[in-house]
């Protein structure tokens, strides 16, 4: 049981002044956390009781015990060599700029792990699995990911839609039925486009998954199932990169799931669409 320092660090910029507090605290010292009682944490953080509940909510936890369980089993993890996230530095050679990217990647997948929810997962592979059509919006990098997804779920034989016109993204979305899948894709979970078109789907009856960053933001709220990935974003953002790699690995189970369960329909799918582009790169 880990993924408590995870969540902290993911949501630490939204939360209110005095949950900071002890977030910060816990962050900088989490050795000292474990066998620290409510009192004791809010003494030592400089916080209040009642932050310190507010934060587990917060931060996703169904209790104070909760939270100490999994700080201390990020504390275990720690024991072992597994990296962390690397700054990209000035005048970095290949091999450490092909090191530390290659880290931050690992990484973001393994803190990912963390803080998806199976039971989520579960729910929105049965949601695909029932889909009359399935629509991936999202603008920018995470279209990248959309038109990803419907590539992948083409090839098992799922209709799907991934534009990347902005204004096909809202026309669709006044379109839907209570038949259809949206799937919100968005690292910030804040992308005005993307929360706009979850809103319709919404207000259309649609099913509504959200790909967002850990925590409450605008997107995931608008969600029937909240799917988070995680990645420590550094300032220098040339495009958002282990971000990116978490949503894939998301996308790439909600896909292998889809064609795990429908196993033998997928199978001649994939097949069908491998011989036709075999053929047509003759």
């Amino acid at each position: 049981m880990n993924g408590g320092l995870v969540r902290l660090r993911e949501i630490i910029q939204t939360i209110t002044p005095s949950e900071r507090k002890v977030a910060s605290y816990i962050l900088e010292q989490p050795q000292r956390l474990v066998g620290m009682s409510v009192a004791q944490l809010a003494e030592q953080s400089g916080g209040s009781q009642a932050a310190v509940i507010r934060l587990c909510k917060s931060a996703g936890f169904k209790g104070y015990q909760e939270l100490m369980l999994k700080v201390a089993g990020d504390l275990q993890e720690e024991c072992q060599p597994q990296g962390g996230y690397q700054e990209i530095r000035p005048n970095d050679s290949i091999d450490q700029l092909i090191d530390n990217i290659s880290a931050n990647n690992i990484q973001s997948i393994r803190d990912t792990i963390k803080i998806l929810d199976s039971e989520q997962v579960k729910q929105a592979i049965d949601a695909l699995m029932e889909a009359k059509r399935i629509f991936f919006f999202g603008i920018g990098v995470s279209n990248l990911i959309a038109t990803d997804a419907q590539h992948k779920f083409l090839r098992i034989n799922r209709p799907c839609f991934a534009f990347t016109d902005a204004d096909l993204q809202l026309i669709s979305s006044v379109m839907l039925t209570p038949q259809d899948v949206v799937v919100g894709i968005s690292y910030s979970g804040q992308t005005p486009v993307t929360a706009e078109c979850m809103r319709l789907a919404r207000e259309a009856g649609a099913c509504t998954i959200s790909l967002t960053r850990y925590g409450n933001t605008p997107i995931s709220m608008l969600a029937d199932i909240a799917l988070h990935t995680s990645s420590t974003e550094s300032n220098l953002r040339s495009g958002a990169t282990s971000s990116r790699i978490a949503q894939l690995n998301v996308i790439d189970i909600l896909y292998l799931g889809i064609a795990s369960q429908d196993y033998e329909r997928s199978l001649q799918a994939l097949d069908r669409t491998h011989n036709v582009i075999r053929r047509s790169r003759r």
